[in-house]
C-alpha cells in the first residue's frame, strides 16, 4: 500500500493530539507535521508536501478556508478534509466551492475520520490506476457523483461494492489472473469471482484473454490494459 502523507492544521493542541492519535490507528498513513496557525501550515506544506491536510477553519492568525484558497491559487498538489466546529451553511458552501474532499463537524470521532481517510485512499488508488477515462470511472472519482443514487452509478444485482474494490485491488498487480486465482484471494468461489471479473470487463476496466495452458484446456485470464 502506498503511504499517504498527512498534515494536521488545528489551533487547539488537544484537538491536534486527538487527530494525531487517530491517524496512528489508520493503516497506510504517515503524519508529516502539525501546525497551529497559518504560517506553520504553509511551511509544513512547502517542505513536506503532504497529499492530504486535516484543516480547521478558525485559526488564531486567520481562516483555514482562505489558506486553502491560497493553496489552490498556487496549484498545490494536495486535498483537504475540513474538521471544524463551524456549522454555518455559508461556511459549508464556501468549503464546497473551494473543493474540500470531506467536511467533518467537531467533536471528531475516530470512525468518521477513518471512513474519510480510507475513502480518500481508495479515491487516490483509483485515480492512479486509470489509463483512459470512462463516464462510470469519472463518477466514481467525484465524491458528489459517487454518493448520487443514480442509475449511472448503481451496481447490478449480485455485485457488492466492497468485494468489487477487492477485485480491483488484485488486478492492480502487473499480472493476469484467472477466476480461481481471484476467488482464492478474496475468499470466494470461482463462480463468484468470475461474475465480478466479467462485470469489470463489461465496464472496460479490464480485458479478458483466452489461454490454453499446458494441458490445452482454454481458460479466461483477466488483466488491466497496458
Amino acid at each position: 500500500m502506498t503511504v499517504l502523507k498527512v498534515a494536521i492544521v488545528e489551533d487547539d493542541p488537544k484537538n491536534a493530539e486527538i487527530q494525531r492519535r487517530f491517524l496512528e490507528r489508520i493503516e497506510g498513513v504517515e503524519l508529516v507535521g502539525i501546525a497551529h496557525g497559518l504560517e506553520d501550515a504553509k511551511n509544513i506544506v512547502d517542505v513536506f508536501q503532504p497529499q492530504l491536510v486535516l484543516l480547521d477553519v478558525y485559526l488564531p492568525d486567520g481562516n483555514g478556508l482562505d489558506l486553502l484558497r491560497q493553496w489552490r491559487a498556487a496549484n498545490a498538489q494536495l486535498d483537504v478534509i475540513l474538521i471544524t466546529a463551524a456549522k454555518e451553511v455559508d461556511t459549508l458552501r464556501s468549503a464546497l466551492h473551494t473543493g474540500v474532499f470531506e467536511y467533518i463537524l467537531k467533536p471528531l470521532v475516530f470512525e468518521r475520520l477513518e471512513e474519510a481517510v480510507k475513502r480518500y485512499q481508495v479515491h487516490q488508488a483509483r485515480l492512479n490506476s486509470l489509463h483512459q477515462l470512462q463516464q462510470e470511472q469519472v463518477d466514481s472519482l467525484i465524491p458528489s457523483a459517487e454518493r448520487r443514487p443514480s442509475t449511472a452509478t448503481r451496481l447490478p444485482k449480485g455485485i457488492d461494492p466492497l468485494t468489487l474494490d477487492k477485485v480491483r485491488d488484485i488486478l492492480k498487480q502487473p499480472a493476469d489472473f484467472n477466476a480461481e486465482d481471484v476467488g482464492a484471494s478474496i475468499g470466494a468461489s470461482r463462480t463468484t469471482a468470475r461474475r465480478y471479473l466479467e462485470y469489470l470487463v463489461s465496464m472496460g476496466e479490464i480485458i479478458a484473454e483466452v489461454s490454453y495452458g499446458q494441458v490445452g484446456r482454454p481458460e479466461r485470464r483477466y488483466r488491466r490494459p497496458h
